[in-house]
């Protein structure tokens, strides 16, 4: 089989050696990859939002089946696009897409479908939106509306931040388009939980749930990031938390979106806050997150082309999805600076004994020699029988990879290991 992914991240390098263990698989093309995935896939430059490019490659390569991995060409519709001509695809269609793409959206589904979440009102006016604040509960969440690579919420803990938050948003622009409509939202408390789950549109199986660690410094201060690391399963996510999830989120959200004429097939992220009242949605991903992927996919036991295809062609029930009895952590290497000011361009030595678990986020390929190329640079992952384990294995490889300006934080799964000695 050929195959494309599409996509240039860490997420996109742990789907593509997890493809790779398929026997049928007989090329991988990376669209357009990045110097760290040309070790496992052939790359092509061809950017992830050039539609019209990447339907002309897979029709004139013949590729048998696309991944498509990030958010912005799933909601631009890339899937609707390949079924056009009759290429499978796993990922849902952009009508589908839109509980991503569109906060307000996904808000009124689960509003009209009761769909636990916060409280929240919509604005597509930003003087009814800073009179709103004037008398909302405080600290409260604002969010833009589309896509703004995960840096699109802002939480205001005074009524100056939160007209602040508007402000940005809506009349500066912060986030382009995205701000022309924006949520404001009820702050729940809780620890907060990831389950990225397969689905066909009729059946659910999620994956091993996940904590992720957003803040760029230890103890989890600093600025929010695309994630510094993550672990898995997640300590708090129990067996009766994940048994009302499924009753009261994930077969719901499943039915509302069908009910809406958007059945949704590919990889459905919930977001989750366990509140005192309950779980409730954060957000909906239409897609794998990052770097949540490169703890989730190393524990995945069946075979993951097999899964996809199957959410494509609605055979999902009769699919095994299983994962070992094991824990997993990942660390984020970053370059020194990120998520705001940062140098690029130093090379990356990667031992062979650790490339494995070893996935290139922001690199690129130089007269043979592997550079930074962004601020999150690689992830690096470890499995074990115990969390610890997992946590030593994972800085274990951290060890091994070097770059000059690398940062990265050292206290990755410790809120986890406090949790399972608490619980």
């Amino acid at each position: 089989m050929k195959i494309a992914v599409i996509g240039s991240g860490g997420r996109e390098h742990a789907i593509i050696k997890k493809i790779k263990e398929n026997p049928n698989v007989e090329v991988i093309y990376a669209l357009p990859g990045n110097g760290g995935i040309a070790a496992d896939a052939t790359c092509v430059n061809i950017g992830a939002k050039d539609l019209d490019k990447i339907v002309e490659f897979c029709v004139e390569n013949k590729i048998d089946y696309v991944v498509v991995a990030p958010d912005d060409p799933l909601v631009l519709g890339l899937v609707d696009r390949l079924e056009e001509v009759n290429i499978p695809a796993f990922g849902p269609r952009g009508n589908a897409a839109i509980i991503e793409g569109s906060k307000v959206f996904s808000k009124n589904l689960m509003k009209k479908y009761n769909i636990p979440t916060a409280a929240y009102e919509t604005f597509d006016d930003a003087e009814k939106a800073l009179e709103y604040v004037k008398t909302c509960p405080i600290p409260t969440v604002v969010k833009a509306d589309g896509l703004a690579l995960g840096k699109g919420v802002i939480i205001a803990m005074t009524r100056e931040e939160a007209a602040d938050a508007v402000r940005s948003i809506m009349l500066d622009k912060q986030f382009g388009a995205s701000g022309n409509q924006i949520v404001i939202e009820e702050f729940m408390e809780g620890p907060e939980v990831t389950v990225l789950s397969f689905t066909d549109g009729k059946v659910v199986k999620p994956m091993v749930s996940s904590m992720d660690h957003k803040r760029a410094h230890d103890f989890d201060e600093g600025l929010n990031t695309g994630g510094m690391g993550t672990i898995a399963p997640n300590p708090y996510y129990t067996k009766e938390i994940a048994d009302t999830c499924m009753e009261k989120i994930f077969l719901p959200t499943i039915a509302a979106l069908n009910a809406e004429g958007r059945t949704f097939k590919g990889c459905l992220y919930f977001g989750l806050m366990l509140t005192k009242d309950g779980p409730k949605v954060v957000e909906y991903n239409s897609r794998f997150g990052d770097p949540e992927t490169q703890v989730v996919l190393p524990l995945l036991d069946s075979d993951l082309l097999t899964i996809m295809q199957a959410t494509t062609y609605g055979t999902l029930e009769e699919t095994e999805v299983k994962f070992k009895d094991s824990y997993a952590a990942c660390v984020i290497m970053a370059s020194d600076g990120y998520p705001e000011h940062y140098e690029k361009g130093y090379e990356i030595a990667i031992p062979e004994e650790v490339s494995n678990m070893v996935f290139v986020a922001g690199a690129k390929l130089e007269d043979g020699r592997l550079l930074t190329n962004g601020g999150r640079v690689l992830g690096c992952s470890g499995i074990g029988k115990s969390l610890e384990e997992a946590i030593a294995n994972a800085y274990r490889v951290v060890d091994k990879v070097h770059f000059d300006n690398q940062y990265y934080r050292h206290d990755i799964g410790q809120r986890a290991l406090k949790a399972k000695e608490s619980l």
